[in-house]
């Protein structure tokens, strides 16, 4: 067990290296820039703390100095209450003033509220925060957590109240903050000061808001377009999960495990490959285009590019996931319950659609609510098959990146989507609030499910057959299209698309050259996407028992607090991050930080949600009896829960490590020359029509993420819950009327 003196001991030591060290602005040379060392350093490179104090006048670094030295001293304090005390107020104060700190610095200097003549002037060129500053950050953090414990807090367990604390903070600054900074600059202008036209202009602008198609115009806006297409796709994909999840539960088909294999399918699919294999069937140069028009001289049309080749993507595309959401829920319906209503003269009709099918609100509420806010965020199938019928994902990139280079109008669209999805996820919590659907008791429950009525099996079959044929003959266009030389032109197959993405050449040292086009994305990607993985399941799961397992003031809040964050879609995440990280106080981007910080914040509800359903089922007495035999929380989750939690811990690597290799809607905002990803690179590539190399790119991910899946496995391994007596099992007993022994523990 760490004392707190050893756990403030470390504390200080990093807050002296960040002080002595470590440079305190970020400028032209880096978040970790050392050449302060050389002593060539001039004052448009940043040095340590204690250097820009001392040789450059800036005093008011001297004030953070001071509260950290305050803080220092608690540690000679003999009195916990006193010590709590000091550390809490050095903590908090510190930490605010660094805040403040931050915020005043502009791209050109001090805000208007401070002034120049009294502060003296920053370092040359744009800073923002740099290692020393944010290393100087945490320290406060954890001194006000120390702080805290030692007063009581959380029965003095330092830990829980640091754990809380840094993630607080981290929410704080990577979820709240940028989504405030986008909602600032829908109010600014490009050179940062206040003007309220921009975001009026938009809000006003006939081409978001227009009901043109209702009343016989052209076309309605861009929001009405965004808005009817989510519930289109939300109700297509909630139906036919929940048809495919009544054919695998409620009946006799043959076939359970091929439509199970087909609901991975897509979650390891980068989301517009789906766009680009209804391309090769259904474009004008399509399979099937080609053939209606020699057969039956159908001339080639473009139906496919707009709103209705987006939804047969996204349906498509979103399908699985309602069904991985449905299945559980359509298993989990008591059979108890059927027999009752059965026993009272109902009949298969009237027991499915008064008592099975409200017991599966819940599933159906968040299928829908998933697929909702799934298709609001979707950049990659609109912008393959949106012709000139764009959504909110697309008109936001091309405010930000096209000729209108307009950040206030991309803002106010991304206001407007982030309206949508939130208005989606408060409304499905009201509508389950304060109704209870549990089924599954303490009590034995042996009893089959009802069988699906005649009618209605022969409804779902004669949905679930043909859509399922139909994804496996887009998934089959996926691996074909990366062989056909020119889709449409010239269909000889060949290997040229993989060897122009993955080709290997050797260098005059005798070293690998990797000279394909598509491997400087790809080892960016993995590195990415190893990087942000643990660390997404670490958050995740570390917020997950901080949530199950303590009590403390504002849980709920804290709670909902970090859903709101899965409310949020990715386009919307990706312009605010590029809104609150391209200026100071943290300027990130062009960097890797700024993708894996994006990675985990987006992904952690998943991590957190499936940690809270895990930690669910443990009993509270397997922590209790290690608190009582003296481990402290931090032992008992690494030694006690941890394991216990392995199917948890490999969900939530696996879906992290999979959303940010096909993460396309927040990525292409962030995404550098140095730091280019693989959808992104991908884009680019239809961009330029280049299908087969595109195509060639996804296969070669979609193998490369049921390998790495494959290993996550054999690491975290398979939790035990019970041990057998392998030698009552290999030998009879003495009685054969007497069962085997068994040894169960949990």
């Amino acid at each position: 067990m760490i004392s707190s003196n050893r756990r403030l001991d470390i504390a200080i030591l990093m807050g002296g290296v960040a002080f002595l060290l470590l440079p305190w602005y970020r400028i032209e040379s880096g978040f970790f820039g050392f050449q302060w060392l050389s002593g060539h350093f001039s004052d448009a490179a940043s040095a340590p703390a204690i250097i820009e104090i001392a040789r450059f006048g800036r005093w008011w670094l001297g004030l953070v100095a001071l509260l950290f030295i305050a803080g220092c001293v608690a540690r000679f304090v003999a009195s916990a209450r006193s010590r709590g005390l000091l550390l809490a107020v050095c903590g908090g104060a510190g930490l605010a003033l660094l805040t403040l700190q931050g915020l005043a610095i502009t791209f050109s200097g001090w805000s208007w509220a401070v002034s120049e003549a009294v502060f003296g002037a920053l370092p040359d060129g744009q800073p923002s925060m740099g290692a020393g500053a944010v290393v100087v950050g945490i320290v406060f953090v954890l001194f006000f957590s120390f702080g805290l414990a030692d007063r009581g807090v959380m029965k003095g367990d330092a830990f829980v109240v640091s754990a809380i604390s840094m993630l607080v903070v981290l929410v704080a600054v990577f979820v709240f903050y940028p989504v405030g900074s986008m909602f600032i600059a829908a109010f600014q202008s490009v050179d940062g000061s206040f003007d309220p036209s921009g975001f009026f202009n938009t809000i006003q602008d006939s081409s978001v808001w227009s009901l043109g198609c209702v009343v016989g115009g052209e076309r309605c806006g861009v929001a009405w377009r965004t808005l009817w297409l989510a519930i289109m796709t939300a109700s297509g994909a909630t139906l036919l999960g929940l048809c495919f999840a009544l054919v695998a539960t409620r009946t006799r088909f043959p076939f359970k495990r091929g439509l199970r294999l087909l609901t991975i399918l897509p979650i390891i699919t980068p989301p517009f490959v789906v766009g680009l294999a209804l391309t090769l069937l259904f474009g004008r140069a399509g399979v099937v285009t080609q053939f209606a028009a020699s057969a039956l001289g159908i001339e080639p049309g473009r139906w496919l590019y707009g709103l209705t080749g987006i939804w047969i993507a996204q349906v498509l595309s979103f399908t699985p996931i309602s069904f991985l959401v449905l299945i559980g829920v359509v298993e989990g319906v008591s059979p108890s319950m059927e027999e009752a209503s059965q026993t009272l003269r109902a009949d298969r009709w009237r027991t499915f659609w008064r008592v099975s099918l409200p017991l599966m609100k819940p599933g159906l509420a968040n299928a829908f609510l998933i697929s909702f806010i799934e298709s609001m965020a979707d950049f990659g199938n609109p912008m393959v098959l949106g012709g000139s019928h764009g959504v909110l994902s697309t008109e936001i990139f091309f405010a930000v990146v096209g000729s209108q280079n307009d950040p206030a109008r991309a803002a106010v669209l991304a206001m407007i989507l982030l309206a949508f999805t939130m208005t989606a996820f408060l409304a499905q919590r009201l509508w389950l609030q304060g109704k209870s659907y549990a089924t599954v008791t303490g009590k034995g429950d042996s009893g089959a499910h009802a069988a699906l009525p005649r009618g209605l099996s022969i409804a779902v079959h004669s949905i679930v057959v043909p859509w399922a044929l139909f994804t496996v003959v887009v998934y089959a266009m996926i691996l074909f299209g990366g062989f056909v030389r020119t889709w449409g032109l010239d269909n000889s197959l060949t290997f040229q698309h993989y060897i122009s993405a993955f080709s290997i050449g050797w260098r005059e040292d005798g070293g690998i050259a990797w000279t394909g086009v598509a491997w400087n994305s790809f080892w960016t990607t993995m590195e990415i996407a190893l990087i942000s993985a643990p660390l997404t399941a670490a958050v995740g799961l570390l917020t997950a028992y901080l949530i199950v397992r303590q009590k403390f003031v504002g849980r709920g809040v804290f709670e909902f607090a970090l859903m709101l964050s899965f409310a949020i879609p990715g386009t919307v995440i990706g312009i605010s991050y590029i809104m609150a990280f391209n200026l100071p106080p943290l300027e990130m981007t062009g960097t890797a930080l700024i993708l894996v910080a994006c990675f985990v914040f987006r992904n952690m509800p998943v991590g957190v949600r499936g940690g809270v359903a895990a930690m669910s089922q443990l009993d509270k007495s397997l922590d209790e009896a290690s608190l009582t035999l003296r481990a402290n929380s931090f032992r008992t989750v690494r030694k006690v829960i941890l394991p216990l939690l392995r199917p948890a811990i490999t969900a939530a690597l696996v879906y992290s490590f999979v959303r940010a290799i096909t993460s396309i809607s927040a990525v292409i905002f962030l995404v550098s020359a140095e730091y280019n990803m693989s959808t992104a690179y991908i884009v680019g590539l239809v961009e330029n029509g280049e299908y087969g190399v595109a195509i060639a790119y996804s296969s070669a991910l979609i193998v490369v993420m049921v390998t790495v899946i494959g290993g996550f496995q054999l690491l975290v391994g398979e939790r035990r819950l019970r041990r057998e007596n392998r030698v009552a099992l290999a030998a009879p007993t003495a009685n054969p009327s007497l069962p085997l022994n068994k040894e169960k523990t949990a």
